[in-house]
């Protein structure tokens, strides 16, 4: 394939114009549209192993994974079988089920910060729910966050900065009513000194702190572990709950998400997406005494009619039940660093200002030359050149998120001569985007 030529897309081109019908933008999510990077959304038909298939029957190296879950990638024959054999006796109940146990036992059996689970269905799902968790617990109102963290379409995390070193949030989506979002204060990123004063100022009234440990919904924007270690101290100090949004870091870099990998336990935690091997699944854990408060124990109330859904946990456990193999993360983490540091080198040598950012198997491209990003202000916000990449990518059989603030991420079956592959293609595709 010429990387001057276009790919065929005429039946995702036909799909679109059909959804574009019957949904807002034609998509369901909005990242999917396709409007950071241009052109036509691919529809997929198929995937299998590290490769997906649009319906225009073009191959590709798969790098989003359905935005990361997909840690063996697709058609894994181990999640396959067991959502299969769970499916035989029906898709869902409304009422427990053997596989919520099996499940959660595994998780708590290798999470020694948590005593208690509660399962959703999806990451935005356990962060709304960890918020009022830490709300009605500590019967404080006020959350703080941190600018380049995402945690979910939840009204109360729909807000950006306003100006100063601390700052109460305005919304950032309509719909958001500006008296919620002011009951959030959102701070800047790698800045003790601003974290120190607010929860100083404000102790009284901030129930928690989110964070996003391994920020990576904006960037791949990687924090000091002094950061880390200064936030978990102040939360301490203050009697602030400390949430740890690991929706995308949790069983990601660790087992145990960052909060293993850097050694600092949260009060309260957030996991979603790789729990379910492809299928719909989130979950918040605490300590019993916190956990006791949710419903029908205690008087926070959240409550899903597919939350615990057979299938995904049964899905779940046989993902994770690989993923807790022995030096399962320090072999993933070891060739993704070896893809990632065969294109910086080769980027080195062409004088080009592209570096890949990488923690564990996930990575990113960042195009101002920095390799340690720690705020969400020093991101370049001219994607024209990761714009140009995808284009080429897209023609040449390599699949990233379609934007440039999006993380990247290798499976367990991208092996080395498929990750060789895709490092030719990406070197061709940047010497063209600067020549």
């Amino acid at each position: 394939m010429n990387i001057n030529e276009p790919i065929c897309r005429d039946a995702s081109k036909a799909l679109f114009e059909v959804s574009k019908t019957l949904f807002p933008g034609g998509v369901n999510s909005p990242v999917r549209a396709f409007k950071s990077v241009g052109g036509t959304p691919l529809f997929i038909q198929k995937g299998d192993g590290a490769f997906l298939w649009d319906e225009d029957g073009n191959k590709f190296i798969d790098f989003c994974c359905s935005w990361g879950p997909l840690i063996h990638g697709h058609n894994d024959p181990q999640v396959f079988e067991a959502i299969v054999e769970t499916l035989q006796n029906g898709a869902s109940f409304g009422a427990p089920t053997k596989h919520e146990n099996n499940l959660a036992e595994y998780i708590l059996s290798k999470i020694p910060f948590i005593d208690k689970l509660r399962f959703v269905s999806s990451g935005t799902e356990a962060v709304m729910s960890a918020i009022r968790l830490a709300r009605g617990y500590t019967g404080k109102s006020k959350i703080v966050k941190f600018d380049g963290c995402y945690h979910g379409h939840v009204d109360s995390l729909m807000v950006k900065a306003g100006s100063g070193l601390v700052t109460f949030g305005t919304s950032s989506s309509a719909g958001v009513p500006e008296p919620l979002a002011h009951e959030t204060i959102v701070l800047s990123l790698n800045e003790v000194d601003a974290l120190e004063k607010c929860l100083e100022t404000y102790k009284d009234e901030i129930s928690c702190v989110i964070i996003e440990p391994v920020p990576a919904n904006n960037g791949l924007i990687l924090q000091d572990k002094s950061f880390l270690l200064a936030l978990r101290e102040l939360c301490t100090k203050h009697g602030i709950l400390l949430i740890f949004d690991e929706v995308i870091s949790g069983f990601r870099v660790a087992f145990g998400g960052a909060a293993e990998l850097y050694n600092i336990y949260p009060d309260i935690v957030t996991y979603g997406k790789i729990m379910g091997g492809g299928l719909p699944v989130g979950a918040y854990g605490a300590k019993k005494e916190i956990m006791a408060c949710v419903s029908p124990e205690g008087p926070v109330y959240q409550a899903g009619t597919l939350s615990g859904n057979p299938v995904a946990m049964a899905a779940g456990l046989a993902q994770l039940k690989k993923c807790g193999s022995e030096n399962f993360y320090v072999n993933q983490a070891k060739k993704t660093t070896t893809f990632v540091n065969e294109i910086n080198s080769f980027c080195s040598e062409k004088n080009l200002p592209v570096e890949l950012v990488s923690i564990g198997s996930i990575f990113w491209f960042s195009f101002n030359g920095k390799k340690r990003i720690q705020q969400a202000a020093e991101i370049d916000s001219d994607m024209t050149n990761f714009n140009k990449l995808h284009g080429h990518l897209l023609n040449n059989g390599v699949y990233l998120g379609p934007s440039g603030y999006e993380v990247g991420f290798v499976s367990s079956v991208h092996d080395h001569l498929i990750l060789n592959e895709a490092s030719k293609i990406i070197k061709q595709g940047l010497i063209s985007c600067f020549s």
